[in-house]
């Protein structure tokens, strides 16, 4: 009797794609994909493990193979591309990946929200301006009737401060 490979549900599928599709699509551009080459990879990614299910074990199991796809993926699109490339640069840049612990995406996501919150003022309209509604310098400047110049401050100064937020945050919650 054969061994029949159960298709993932639906449901099942929908939240692999939701929990982990943007940390694929960052782990592509980290290794030099383009924005849309990442989109077409992070695709084919997910359609390769439709193809070939695993057996989901944690999380960082689950990120890490996901990962290898992707690798492997953007590899072959690179001896495609007969880009110059060497797989030491890639392998470089996976275990740069896996020491900045970029995979805790949701909890950097979540702290990023809470210190949102906490910006207040020109700041946080400046980066709402520029980050949701994306809005040119000159726009936020003419919305906010003050200089471009002012903008650029503002906007250095707004993302110093979640910079440091975010990393006592996560340091809170030993991540």
């Amino acid at each position: 009797m054969e061994a029949l490979i159960a298709m993932p549900r639906s449901q099942d599928v929908a939240a692999l794609v939701d929990a982990h599709h943007r940390t694929v699509w960052r782990y592509l551009r980290y290794l030099g994909c383009e924005p849309a080459v990442a989109d077409d990879l992070t695709q084919e990614t997910f359609l390769r493990v439709l193809e070939r299910p695993f057996e989901e074990r944690s999380r960082n199991e689950t990120a890490a193979y996901l990962r290898t796809v992707a690798r492997h993926l953007f590899l072959d699109q690179v001896r495609r591309s007969k880009l110059i490339r060497t797989v030491e640069d890639i392998d470089q840049a996976d275990a740069a990946w896996e020491r900045a612990g970029a995979d805790d995406s949701d909890a950097r996501q979540r702290a990023l929200e809470e210190c949102l919150e906490a910006l207040e003022g020109k700041a946080r309209r400046v980066l709402t301006l520029q980050f949701r509604e994306r809005r040119s310098g000159a726009q936020i400047a003419k919305a906010l009737r003050i200089s471009a110049a002012n903008v650029r401050v503002i906007a250095h100064r707004a993302r110093a401060a979640l910079k440091a937020c975010i990393a006592g945050k996560m340091r809170e919650r030993g991540a």
